[in-house]
């Protein structure tokens, strides 16, 4: 309780300061000012114009996030465990991981038009490599020992993929799902601002071609909302899926 009543003053005390200093130490055409932001935010709200882009950047953001985090995760499994196959694919791999993905995003507009399957797509090739290594490096890091034990007992590789590689792989993955979510969005957004007339990412490049500095922060607020919302979901789901992290951690605390 003490520790959000803290955050909440300092940003009480930023936005005082903002407002304050908006038209006297700089000039309010370059940072507008809170008052401003929020007015535009409450209009965007009233219209229900907010809603609609930022469902729609929303739905981008999700759907590209779930496909390639779920090619990415399967994919990581299975080179994981195929050390020969991983090895000879590996240059190709980190040919294509080193290359920018945002700088596919004209070759997707070429390739899909401007629709929102391109946004999905640049979306999902974002992802699909941050997921892929981490399952990759979690899948690689499993004690050999174990999988040992289980092979003398008889074990198939359904079974050890089931009862090893992934339960002592999901903290990585998870790992990788967070680290995602900031950069599904990215996806999302940079497509909206090169080709879109709908979403949060039109709402900036159309602020900005207004030369509406408050409209510009207030579409980056509403990135920042959702950005926070799609990384609360991805911790609920790991909550689920690794109770046993929480319960470690209330002893640690009670102790």
């Amino acid at each position: 309780m003490q520790t959000n009543l803290i955050r909440l003053a300092i940003l009480v005390a930023i936005l005082g300061l903002w407002e304050l200093a908006s038209g006297r130490l700089v000039a309010e055409f370059f940072l507008s000012k809170p008052s401003a932001i929020g007015g535009v935010l409450l209009r965007w709200l009233s219209s229900g114009d907010l809603f609609f882009h930022a469902a729609i950047t929303a739905f981008e953001a999700f759907v590209g996030f779930l496909l390639g985090a779920a090619i990415g995760m399967v994919v990581g499994l299975i080179l994981g465990r195929a050390q020969r196959l991983a090895a000879i694919l590996d240059p190709f791999i980190m040919a294509f991981y080193s290359l920018p993905k945002l700088a596919l995003a004209p070759l997707f507009i070429l390739w899909f038009g401007i629709g929102i399957e391109m946004k999905i797509i640049l979306t999902a090739t974002i992802c699909f490599f941050l997921v892929f290594l981490n399952t990759y490096s979690g899948v690689r890091g499993v004690s050999r020992e174990m999988i040992a034990i289980l092979r003398l007992m008889g074990a198939n590789e359904w079974q050890v993929v089931t009862k090893v590689v992934l339960p002592s792989a999901i903290t990585w993955v998870f790992a990788g799902l967070r680290i995602s979510v900031p950069y599904a969005l990215i996806g999302a957004v940079v497509g909206e601002l090169m080709a879109a007339n709908r979403g949060l990412g039109f709402l900036l490049s159309s602020s900005a071609g207004d030369f509406n500095t408050a409209g510009v922060f207030a579409a980056l607020c509403a990135i920042v909302v959702l950005a926070v919302l799609l990384n609360w979901g991805v911790s609920m789901a790991a909550r689920l899926a690794m109770p046993w992290q929480q319960n470690e951690g209330r002893r640690e605390f009670s102790m």
